[in-house]
C-alpha cells in the first residue's frame, strides 16, 4: 500500500502523515526534508546554491535518510537544524533545481519499492508515486497555516508573529507553484481535504477511510 500526500506548509501533512504511519504500522518518509537535508549539507560543504550541478553532486553522494520523523545526512543529525527560517528559504531554492529533483526522485522510488509506506510531499502523487493507491491533497487557509507553523514544536526556535509567518509561507507557495520542474499541484485523482478548522483526528479518520477502501477494492 502506498499512500501520498501532498500539500502546501502548514496543511498538515507531517502530522498526519505520522499518524497515518503509526496507524498502518508502516514506514513514513518525509520528502520534504530531503530536499532541506541537502540544502543543508551544500551550505555545511561551501557549494553554492546556485550552482546546480554541484549541489546535485552533493545530494548524488550523500547518505541520506528522512524516515520516521528522524533526518540523517552524512552520518550529520540534522532533524532539528534543517527546521529554521534559514533552511525554508534555501530548501525553496533547492527544490527548484531539476537535476536535484531527478536525484531525490530516484532515492524516493527506492522506498518505496521496498514496500508499504506513507510518503508525504509536494510532487508525490503527480511525480514520484503517480501509481500510488491513495492520493491525499491537503490544505488550509492561509491564516490557518501560518497559526499552525508559528506553533509547531519543530518550528518553535524560528520566531516571529503570525503574519511574518504568513508571508513567509506565501513567498514558500508561490515558489512551489510556479517552479517549472515538478511544481506543487493536484493530482488529477487525489482526494482534496481542506484541513481548515478541522481537529487532526477527524483528517485522519478521512484518510483511513480512504485507504480502507482502497484495500477493499484490492
Amino acid at each position: 500500500m502506498l499512500i501520498a500526500i501532498d500539500g502546501p506548509s502548514g496543511a498538515g501533512k507531517g502530522t498526519v502523515a505520522r499518524a497515518i504511519s503509526e496507524a498502518l504500522q508502516c514506514r513514513h518518509v518525509d520528502t520534504g526534508a530531503m530536499y532541506r537535508a541537502v540544502a543543508w549539507r551544500a551550505a555545511d560543504l561551501g557549494v553554492s546554491l546556485d550552482d546546480e550541478p554541484a549541489v546535485a553532486d552533493v545530494a548524488r553522494a550523500a547518505a541520506l535518510r528522512a524516515e520516521q520523523g528522524r533526518v540523517e545526512i552524512d552520518g550529520h543529525d540534522v532533524t532539528r537544524a534543517i527546521r529554521t527560517p534559514e533552511m525554508d528559504a534555501a530548501a525553496a531554492r533547492v527544490a527548484r533545481l531539476g537535476q536535484v529533483r531527478q536525484v531525490l526522485v530516484e532515492r524516493q522510488r527506492d522506498y518505496a519499492a521496498s514496500g508499504d509506506l506513507v510518503m508525504e510531499g509536494r510532487d508525490i502523487g503527480t511525480v514520484v508515486l503517480p501509481q500510488a493507491d491513495v492520493k491525499v491533497y491537503l490544505d488550509a487557509s492561509p491564516d490557518e497555516r501560518a497559526r499552525r507553523r508559528a506553533g509547531d514544536a519543530a518550528h518553535a526556535a524560528n520566531g516571529g508573529d503570525v503574519a511574518t509567518i504568513a508571508s513567509a509561507l506565501a513567498q514558500r507557495d508561490h515558489s512551489d507553484k510556479s517552479r517549472t520542474v515538478s511544481p506543487l499541484t493536484l493530482a488529477p485523482d487525489a482526494v482534496y481535504i481542506d484541513t481548515t478548522g478541522l481537529p487532526i483526528a477527524d483528517v485522519v479518520d478521512q484518510v483511513l477511510a480512504l485507504v480502507r477502501a482502497a484495500q477493499a477494492r484490492g
